[in-house]
């Protein structure tokens, strides 16, 4: 009876030993699992900038592959200064949001070129005419390789018109600046010294 007793008492201990192993396992599991997505977690986080903007809105701009993403917002940054300034309609109010946006993109040099063209009488003869104007831009080339950044745009503009639409290519070169981002320049650039290099008549279409 004595021995019977013994094996049980035994074998409960062998069935607490193998338990205990076992909660001992799942423990260290779970802890390890918890510390791996931790650590996960924080290296997420950490490619995250959180923004105030002006105190209100909290915006999440992911700085991840930034290096990567660069010369991408550059180009889109000509780009949309280009579709901007030369995108004209016969409306004077119309003309001067999209300069005043345009100018957001660029330094004075941008500025200069609109008041030639003013002075010039351009936009008045859009206007009177009742002239649409649009741009398409083929290529955005920059040199990475040199700062500030040397840029030139190639594109096609179209100045239409009732009775004929005149197609003139365009090519431009600036440099690029690094900005600050803001609701107005959310590509972070500025471009700088724009001049005008080629602006000709290639064909004009008979509508």
């Amino acid at each position: 009876m004595e021995f019977k007793t013994l094996r049980n008492i035994e074998n409960s201990f062998r069935q607490i030993r193998l338990y205990a192993l076992v909660f001992a396992v799942l423990c260290i599991a779970i802890t390890g699992f918890s510390l791996w997505k931790s650590y996960q977690f924080a290296q997420e986080q950490r490619q995250k900038i959180y923004v105030l903007d002006n105190g209100k809105s909290l915006m999440l701009a992911l700085s991840q592959d930034a290096a990567i993403n660069r010369p991408v917002e550059a180009r889109e940054h000509v780009r949309r200064f280009h579709e901007l300034f030369f995108t004209l309609a016969p409306d004077k109010n119309a003309i001067e949001s999209n300069m005043n946006r345009a100018f957001n993109l660029a330094d004075k040099s941008a500025f200069d070129y609109y008041k030639d063209l003013t002075e010039k009488g351009y936009f008045s003869r859009i206007i009177s005419g009742n002239v649409q104007q649009r741009i398409e831009v083929d290529s955005v080339v920059c040199n990475f390789d040199t700062y500030p950044y040397a840029v030139r745009t190639y594109g096609n503009q179209f100045i239409i018109r009732s009775s004929n639409v005149t197609k003139r290519n365009l090519v431009t070169s600036c440099y690029l600046v690094n900005s600050v981002r803001s609701d107005n320049n959310p590509q972070g650039f500025n471009i700088e010294k724009f001049a005008v290099v080629e602006n000709r008549d290639i064909e004009v279409i008979q509508r």
